[in-house]
């Protein structure tokens, strides 16, 4: 329903639409509710507090008695530890003399025992020796005289050195023997080993020459076909070159159609501003124009309402009042100017009339019937321009989608390249269910099945790096992320290449075999786009593939000087040298 100027509509459960435009939501709170809300809270709160305030002053005082039992229990318990710690140690004192006691009698009973033992063997020693003395004194009575027997141990103490020395000989010859025999084994050993160790060898070196017969083949193979490279190279870079130039025309081609279709679409962003600004313009001149019909007809009926009052008939009927047929000739002019000063006099004394009202009503009818046609021009207007609006929007989608599939196919080849392996895409991860331009200027919802707007969806990249799962790339390592972030950019620059590429730092948190992948690519993307890279790094390993380094030197403090080597020309010189 169509709301006159300050009328509102209000439902039950809170929704306020006025005739303004202004809507709100049902169930939303206004200012006025939160603030007696708040002022609620604030009286419960005040309430709370006092509780908490008369809780805690109780605690404390239960605090504070707690505390000086705790301390005279503590004083207590201080003493009777004080008291347990003098009976244990006097309990220690009598444990410790009573276990000095038992050990003293201990070793008492030790060395009694000993003593007693000692005794035992000492008498059981005499009597051995009393025996052995008898019979020593026995064996001494029936001995021979020692001088007999003299010269013949004198003979067998020669014999005996003699045979002792030839002894000593054919031992330190036979130890010889032995060692030149042990020598002899060791040395055979290792000539076995040698053998051995040579025969391996010489197996080693004759597969050696196989394999070094076999790549010989194979690198002449490899040499004859790269022979035929250059012929093949050439062929396809010119291919390269009609496809590039071709593709280059197409580009050029469809910027100019991108130009114009920005330059279409500032236009009708412009001409939709202003037809706001005239819509909103129009509605306050219809506002406006409807405050004066009110008031028109208010006072047309205010003048209704005084005729019926004075005159007791319709404004129709004053002429019938008045006896005048409409068919009658008009009176004399001076008859009329005295009858209507008589008139104007019995006005004055009946008070003011607005005789202009219907005129006035007829000229705002005839404002509000443009009013009407200028806003059905204004919906034809703005109709157009939604129409407009939606045709740049299918275009706009066509083209992100077909760009957003090509960087899409890029990124699952560089990825796979970088990381020797895996997989990874690109996916639009919000679903838009907001109201588009339709055709024919109505407002028609977008794609609600799921689908995805690509001009307000969002970018999620998913990857699967060789022997992990697929995830997102938040969850990857640094250098996973940094890899992957790189063949996402080298996509994107592959759908639109570009005379000049800047990196800095991309190769910081890669590894000594990614960063030759990433040289390598580098070095691709160079030769097929015809792009020069400006890389800014410190790693050895890139800087050792670039063609020209640029370095900042201080030859004196404070003073710094740019140095540039050219590696290609220093190879050159180094290969002639």
């Amino acid at each position: 329903t169509t709301l006159l100027p300050g009328q509102r509509l209000v439902t039950r459960d809170g929704g306020l639409w006025r005739w303004d435009g202004l809507r709100r939501a049902p169930g939303t709170p206004s200012a006025a509710a939160q603030r007696l809300r708040q002022r609620n809270r604030l009286a419960d709160l005040a309430d709370e507090k006092a509780r908490s305030d008369a809780e805690a002053l109780a605690f404390g005082e239960r605090f504070e008695a707690a505390q000086r039992a705790a301390g005279e229990a503590g004083n207590a318990e201080r003493a009777g530890r004080e008291a347990m710690r003098a009976a244990l140690a006097a309990l220690a004192e009598a444990q410790k003399h009573d276990a000095e006691c038992r050990e003293v009698e201990s070793a008492i009973a030790t060395r009694r025992n000993v003593i007693e033992e000692k005794a035992t063997r000492f008498a059981a020693d005499l009597t051995e020796l009393g025996a052995r003395e008898q019979k020593a004194r026995a064996a001494l009575e029936g001995l021979a005289d020692p001088a007999q027997h003299r010269d013949a141990i004198a003979a067998l103490r020669m014999s005996l050195a003699d045979r002792r020395e030839v002894e000593a000989d054919a031992r330190s010859v036979h130890d010889r023997l032995k060692r030149d025999a042990a020598s002899r084994a060791e040395r055979l050993a290792a000539i076995t080993r040698d053998i051995a160790s040579w025969s391996n060898r010489a197996s080693a070196a004759q597969r050696q020459r196989e394999r070094i017969v076999e790549r010989e083949t194979a690198l002449t193979a490899e040499l004859e076909r790269l022979e035929q490279r250059p012929a093949e190279i050439a062929a396809e870079r010119n291919k390269l070159a009609d496809i590039i130039s071709a593709s280059t025309q197409r580009r050029n081609d469809a910027g100019d159609a991108l130009a114009d279709g920005e330059t279409r679409l500032k236009r009708a962003e412009t001409a939709v501003k202003e037809a706001d600004a005239a819509l909103a313009s129009a509605r306050e001149e219809r506002a406006r124009g409807e405050s004066d019909r009110d008031h028109a007809r208010a006072h047309q009926a205010e003048v209704e309402a005084r005729i019926a009052e004075r005159l007791g008939c319709n404004p129709t009927e004053i002429l019938d009042s008045a006896n005048i047929d409409d068919r009658d000739e008009l009176p004399e002019l001076a008859d009329a100017e005295t009858r209507l000063e008589r008139l104007m006099r019995e006005r004055d004394n009946m008070g003011p009339v607005n005789l202009v009202a219907e005129t006035e009503a007829a000229e705002i009818e005839a404002r509000y019937e443009g009013l009407g046609r200028e806003r059905e021009d204004l919906t034809a207007a703005i109709a157009r321009l939604r129409h407009g609006i939606g045709s740049l929007n299918r275009e706009g989608r066509e083209r992100m989608m077909a760009a957003f599939a090509t960087v899409n196919e890029h990124f699952g080849k560089l990825f796979e390249r970088l990381f020797g392996g895996g997989r990874a895409f690109l996916r639009l991860d919000r679903v838009v269910s907001e109201t588009a331009p339709g055709e024919d200027g109505a407002e028609t919802a977008a794609p609600s099945d799921g689908a995805v707007d690509p001009l307000e969806a969002g970018l999620e990249i998913l990857a699967s790096p060789p022997g992990k799962k697929l995830q997102a790339i938040s969850l990857l390592s640094g250098g996973e992320q940094a890899l992957t972030a790189l063949a996402l950019i080298f996509a994107v620059f592959l759908t639109n290449p570009a005379p000049i590429c800047v990196l800095d730092e991309v190769d910081a948190p890669l590894d000594d075999a990614n960063v030759d992948r990433f040289c390598d690519l580098v070095a691709e993307i160079a030769d097929q786009a015809e792009t020069r890279f400006l890389i800014i790094t410190h790693h050895r390993l890139t800087m050792a593939r670039m063609d020209r380094l640029y370095g900042v030197t201080m030859s004196e403090q404070g003073v710094s000087q740019l140095v540039s080597v050219d590696l290609q020309r220093a190879e050159e010189l180094r290969q002639t040298a």
